[in-house]
């Protein structure tokens, strides 16, 4: 099996609404001990299949084994940094672009571990699109970029559409000659798709191919289609970010989560298809059909040990640097350590 990649699906339509009132809330960077000696920790995640390892270390046990409860908060990719820096949530699930972004800022922010790897991207067309342009599952990328050069195209963030600049300038198309569509969300962008407003959008799975499971659109692209998007060359994924402030300060807990995720994340590795991955996948990712779900979790890079890498950020890094997203990114040994993994 081939694993593949990225960063960003199947957001909530309240999650703007949830990120505003965080940041608006008085953090005080600490977590709680509640009667029961558990210590209690508010965890930004961003609705996607990433989000995966959390879940399935709660629902193993993994956390309650290290004396945590877990709080779920779900955020976007403008508000997770600023919950973070505010204390409104101690761990965020990010994504390498939003966390290089915090240090390009000067923000104290340290990455404890990865807990998943790849662009599980997919670019899904309209059918009306599909169907004028002769367009299926299986039509060579080349093709496929040539159809989207005249077209309108959504965009929710500006990895997804930098990934998207990727697969079309490797065809001789240049993505500023689109019409571009700023939409707020994933969900925004399927639902501009289903009433016309848009002829295609490229985010994270599950949406794409569950747009393509209730007959909306055809999933053109994937990393096995677009190798700038595989995680071997992208080196791309997720990572456990904290205030260095808290983990100097909360080491114990820190250590706890970190392990309890790359326990999940192991686990997950090991066992994809099993059926307590899948009935997590279930609750995190509602609305998304099995087989959707299936193939969204085989497309990413579940690692057995969350051990970060001087070699992997060199990668990331240069990832990052050529879809645009963070010019000036750069990382050093001060802003990533593995010393809270067992």
């Amino acid at each position: 099996m081939r694993n593949h990649t990225g960063v960003r699906i199947l957001a909530l339509t309240s999650a703007a609404a949830l990120g505003a009132a965080l940041l608006t809330a008085c953090g005080d960077d600490s977590s709680s001990v509640g009667a029961d000696g558990k210590t209690t920790v508010s965890v930004g995640i961003s609705g996607n299949i990433f989000d995966l390892s959390l879940r399935v270390a709660e629902e193993n046990g993994y956390f309650d084994k290290q004396g945590i409860k877990v709080k779920y908060v779900t955020l976007t990719a403008s508000t997770g940094t600023s919950a973070l820096e505010s204390g409104s949530v101690q761990f965020l699930n990010d994504s390498p672009t939003n966390f290089l972004t915090a240090l390009s800022k000067g923000l104290p922010e340290l990455a404890v571990g990865w807990n998943g790897g790849g662009n599980p991207l997919g670019l899904v067309v309209s059918d009306d699109f599909a169907k004028k342009h002769d367009l299926t599952a299986d039509t060579p990328a080349a093709q496929v970029a040539k159809a989207l050069a005249d077209s309108t195209a959504g965009a929710s963030s500006a990895n997804t559409k930098a990934e998207a600049g990727l697969f079309l300038k490797a065809h001789g198309v240049d993505p500023t000659k689109l019409k571009w569509v700023s939409l707020p969300s994933p969900a925004a962008d399927k639902a501009s798709l289903t009433k016309g407003e848009i002829d295609w959008f490229v985010t994270s799975e599950p949406i794409p191919l569950q747009v393509q499971h209730d007959g909306d659109g055809v999933v053109v692209a994937d990393p096995l289609k677009v190798p700038q998007w595989a995680y071997e060359d992208a080196g791309y994924g997720q990572v456990v970010a904290v205030k260095k402030s808290y983990a100097n300060s909360n080491a114990a807990t820190v250590k706890g989560f970190a392990t309890a995720v790359q326990q999940a994340t192991a686990y997950i590795a090991a066992h994809p298809d099993d059926e307590t991955v899948l009935s997590v996948a279930r609750k995190t990712m509602t609305g998304a059909s099995d087989d959707v779900l299936k193939s969204s979790i085989q497309q990413v890079e579940w690692p057995k040990t969350d051990d970060l890498t001087d070699a992997g950020w060199k990668k990331t890094v240069a990832f990052v640097k050529s879809i645009g997203a963070v010019p000036d990114a750069k990382v050093s040994s001060d802003d990533w350590t593995n010393k809270y993994l067992p």
